[in-house]
């Protein structure tokens, strides 16, 4: 059976501005309906990197957040660490950049919670028993909130193809750790001249994997008198200057501690890549783009399970920018802005979204201006990246169905 998306264009006219269409678009999409009264919703979001313009602008929100109000919920804006290093990383700068951009308490009228806490380990273990996972970590916010409004840009991305709801659902409701395995299926790697031997990494393991260790450390020269003790001599020239006497002086090897990986022991959770506060550990980012898009799947489908008949999507497609909002810039749309979706199924509206996108012109000036109407615009702009594998996985394992009906109002 074909999923409902509902779509309202991008005209506005008096008496009817694009938050008066989209106060329309939440009810005809039956969101109303997904709110009881002391409800807690989550309003899951990207706030977008800090010099990043493309991100949604928060006058929606606050239209949202007061149609939950008005049904008696207590809303909350959200969204989970970067595993990247950014503006967003931890909890303290995440919710500076969220405020520098906009999304403040005065201006959306709801509070700001970062799902999984101040540096990323506030989550909670999801049993999916999927392909790739048999558990995931979701932000503890997400999961624990009583109701789920993904609220999505809709844009191109350099590893996904594009970003929609499911990549906003799955990769944004992880934690860092969970991103860590959503991107990588290699085990990390210490790279020793950044590590400090702080040990703070074996603390987080989960499998008792690394060991911080004594190592010869770099050559260091010792003044062997100081060493004693004794005070630096000093030598007076022909014009009488004093310096200091060298002469005694020696290399030496200084010991250091450096942290060691068993790899015959780790399991790839990623918790000693987001804990080490020297970037020493290594994050690898080397995975197929179809495998990463599986696994963002299948923490889209984590996110959700408790949320059957609680969940809703609405998704921007405005400022449709090659790359993800994550970059501190956002380069020329590819296409005009179209319009807002709305849908119940997280696969069937990120298909219409694509579908909607590839029916227009090119913007001239654009990555991809002059590309002939009709064509995939996202394969154009990473060609590289084939997208379909997001949606196809989601039809498989029950996430949605990519048969739908857009309804136009």
């Amino acid at each position: 059976m074909a999923a409902e998306v509902y779509f309202v264009d991008m005209r506005a006219r008096s008496g009817q501005n694009l938050l008066d269409k989209l106060g329309r678009l939440f009810e005809r999409a039956g969101f109303n309906e997904l709110i009881e009264p002391k409800d807690f919703v989550a309003l899951k979001l990207h706030f977008g990197e800090r010099g990043n313009l493309a991100h949604i602008r928060p006058q929606f929100l606050r239209r949202l957040v007061d149609r939950v109000k008005a049904r008696g919920g207590r809303p909350f804006l959200t969204d989970t660490n970067t595993l990247y290093v950014g503006s967003r990383a931890n909890a303290v700068d995440h919710l500076e950049t969220a405020i520098e951009n906009g999304f403040d308490y005065a201006v959306v009228g709801a509070p700001l919670i970062i799902a999984d806490g101040l540096n990323g380990k506030d989550y909670i273990s999801v049993d999916i028993g999927q392909r790739h996972f048999e558990n995931v970590k979701i932000g503890s916010a997400l999961y624990h909130a009583d109701v789920l409004l993904a609220i999505t840009h809709f844009k191109g991305h350099e590893i996904t193809g594009f970003g929609g709801v499911i990549k906003n659902l799955g990769m944004g409701s992880g934690s860092r750790s969970g991103k860590q395995m959503m991107h990588s299926d290699v085990l990390p790697k210490v790279k020793e001249e950044k590590c400090i031997g702080c040990e703070k990494c074996v603390e987080w393991c989960p499998a008792q994997a690394i060991t911080v260790l004594e190592v010869e450390g770099r050559e260091v020269v010792v003044d062997q008198d100081l060493a004693r003790g004794e005070s630096e001599k000093v030598v007076t020239d022909e014009s009488g200057k004093g310096a200091v006497d060298h002469s005694n002086r020696k290399p030496k090897k200084k010991p250091t501690k450096k942290a060691i990986i068993d790899r015959d022991k780790c399991i790839g959770c990623g918790e000693c890549s987001v804990t080490c506060t020297t970037q020493a550990i290594r994050i690898s980012w080397k995975t197929t783009p179809q495998t990463l898009q599986e696994k963002m799947v299948e923490y889209a489908l984590g996110v959700l399970k408790n949320k059957a008949g609680k969940a809703g999507f609405i998704s921007f497609l405005s400022n449709i920018s090659p790359d993800c909002d994550c970059f501190g810039w956002n380069d020329l749309p590819i296409v005009p802005d179209i319009g807002i979706l709305a849908s119940r199924d997280p696969v069937a509206i990120d298909q219409a979204a694509v579908d909607l996108v590839n029916q227009q012109t090119v913007l001239a000036g654009s990555v991809i201006g002059g590309l002939p109407k009709g064509e995939d615009y996202f394969r154009a702009v990473h060609p590289d990246v084939d997208w379909t594998p997001q949606l196809a996985y989601g039809e498989e394992i029950g996430l949605g169905s990519r048969q739908y009906r857009l309804i136009r109002i």
